[in-house]
């Protein structure tokens, strides 16, 4: 079989494995049912210009993930795999990305073994079946990154510059409209990094600055003139907010360490971790002759973002998903010319870690709790084990494959392994569904539930449930992140108890759902007639008799 016709089969294999566990899980709190509900309030309302969450207004993001979702609803259903069909998709074009890229600016087999490093990798693999805002941003950035450096490689034709160019920045303008000004200030500060570095000016005159400035608007700005028109508030939550504080403050209350993602790192991108310095070192030094020295633009990209969120007031680990296919394509610049020892090294390592997991699934059952039980964690520790001798198999093979020489190999059956054990450790995460999503209770509840009856979320918010239920839900006594919209329109809102209780007492009929550790004294607090209809690890649900 040719190099080519292997390359098809395998990317045919993955394309089956990666779309094919979409509909496995339900969505759980808080993201995914989060960004699953603003796309069913688009479709519901039909309006595609300002987002909703249960009614309120959102405007901590840009709208490009929640119409693709929404699109994805309404061609083929609402339905858990639509709901991550964007995540999906973009994380599966990012393995295309690389195999194309490290193709033409490094040659065969790098393109090959960078898709099969990123697909192998554990926080690629998880989150691009999460529905997340990470991955369709994380794919924009690099498209932007690897289209500019695309465009610059010494042997590219003057088409080539011209239409990567020009993609990087529609990439630009869609990563800003996916996840706000990140999508363009990161990969401009890339570049501008990288042409200090190098004394390289001349890279200033190849950028179609021009048509490119015009195309970037073109595309970014009509909705942010539209949301703008029809929303005072906006501006100055979005941008002020939303970036500026969040960057420099601690106001969101995600503030960590500098040091925070370096052990992110370390599991995110697993298998591949003990690679990772020799490829960093190497791509320091690669290509010295060229004018555009592709390997090191990749070395600055992954600093400064890895560095510029580190610096930020506000950390959550799949911040650092952008870097990942730039990494993997280091990984495979330098594995097509390491020698054996250090990918055998690199799977014994994960061998033994892969066996560790294995011998310690058992351990996961400390974190059994009240709203966590011990019946649901037992499940998951099939899986956890799976995963480790998974990995411990697959590692082992690589190992054995890379003293034989067959470097090829070994990267892909190791990056198989990656892929089958982040994929059993978020499969299996389905036991704990009852614990993480409303959808159970929702199966409970929605049968007797008519549309025009109120249904109150009393000091509490699960972003499942509207989702679930299909319908928006009166929130009581709770507001979280929800607070400044529930502020501009607060008149579904109900600020106390007192207020749950009158309008509990005046309704002909009602449902509420509490959190199960909350119900007992609620209902010691509450004196109003109460029948419970549905109950699960965190959430009772009841109805006015």
């Amino acid at each position: 079989m040719s190099t080519r016709a292997l390359t098809l089969v395998l990317l045919f294999a993955l394309a089956l494995v990666w779309f094919g566990t979409l509909a496995e899980r339900k969505l759980v709190r808080p993201d995914e049912g989060r960004y699953a509900e603003i796309a069913r309030e688009m479709v519901a309302t039909g309006d595609w210009t300002t987002p909703r969450l249960n009614g309120y207004k959102y405007f901590e993001k840009p709208a490009l993930q929640y119409w693709a979702t929404a699109a994805a609803f309404e061609l083929f259903g609402v339905r858990e795999w639509t709901a991550r069909l964007w995540a999906a998709l973009t994380g599966f074009l990012g393995v295309l990305l690389v195999l194309h890229f490290g193709n033409r600016a490094f040659g065969a087999p790098v393109g090959g073994l960078a898709a099969a490093v990123l697909a192998g990798s554990l926080w690629w693999a998880i989150i691009g079946h999460i529905n997340t805002l990470d991955m369709g941003v994380s794919f924009l950035m690099s498209l932007a990154v690897l289209g500019l450096a695309l465009a610059q490689l010494d042997d590219a034709s003057p088409r080539e510059r011209w239409r990567w160019m020009h993609l990087a920045w529609a990439a630009a303008a869609l990563a800003l409209l996916s996840k706000g000004l990140i999508g363009i200030v990161l990969p401009a500060g890339a570049l501008a990094l990288y042409i200090l570095v190098q004394r390289d000016w001349k890279r200033l005159g190849r950028l179609h600055a021009g048509t490119g400035t015009l195309l970037f608007l073109a595309i970014a700005a009509p909705w942010f003139f539209a949301v703008s028109a029809a929303n005072d508030e906006f501006f100055r939550f979005f941008f002020i907010q939303e970036h500026f504080q969040r960057f420099l403050t601690k106001a969101h209350g995600r503030y960590q360490p500098a040091w925070y993602f370096i052990p992110f790192l370390a599991i995110g991108f697993s298998p591949w971790i003990v690679s990772l310095v020799p490829a960093l070192v190497r791509a320091w030094r690669d290509a010295p002759q060229r004018s555009f020295r592709p390997a090191r633009f990749l070395l600055v990209w992954s600093v400064m973002v890895f560095a510029f969120f580190s610096a930020s007031g506000s950390k959550l680990p799949s911040y650092i998903l952008p870097i990942l296919p730039a990494l993997a394509v280091l990984v495979a610049l330098h594995a097509a010319g390491a020698g054996r020892a250090l990918l055998a090294a690199q799977g014994a390592v994960y061998a033994a870690i892969g066996l560790a997991g294995a011998l310690l699934a058992p351990q996961v059952m400390r974190a059994a709790t009240a709203e966590l039980p011990a019946e649901l964690l037992v499940g998951y520790v099939a899986w956890i084990r799976g995963a480790g001798l998974a990995m411990l198999g697959f590692a082992a093979a690589c190992a054995w494959l890379a003293l034989r020489r067959q470097t090829v190999a070994a990267v892909i059956v190791l990056a198989a392994g990656g892929l089958a054990s982040s994929l059993a450790l978020l499969l299996g995460h389905e036991t704990l569904s009852p614990a993480y999503s409303a959808y159970h209770i929702a199966e409970q509840v929605r049968p007797g539930l008519k549309t025009d009856v109120p249904f109150y979320s009393v000091n509490t918010f699960d972003h499942t449930l509207p989702f679930y239920l299909g319908r928006t839900v009166t929130m009581v006594a709770y507001k979280d992140e929800l607070a400044q919209p529930i502020g501009w329109a607060p008149g579904n809102y109900l600020p106390d108890l007192s207020a749950f209780e009158r309008a509990w007492r005046s309704d002909r009929d009602a449902w509420a759902v509490f959190s199960a550790k909350d119900f007992p004294q609620m209902q010691k607090t509450l004196q109003i007639p109460m029948r419970i209809v549905a109950r699960d690890p965190r959430r009772v649900v009841v109805r006015k008799p």
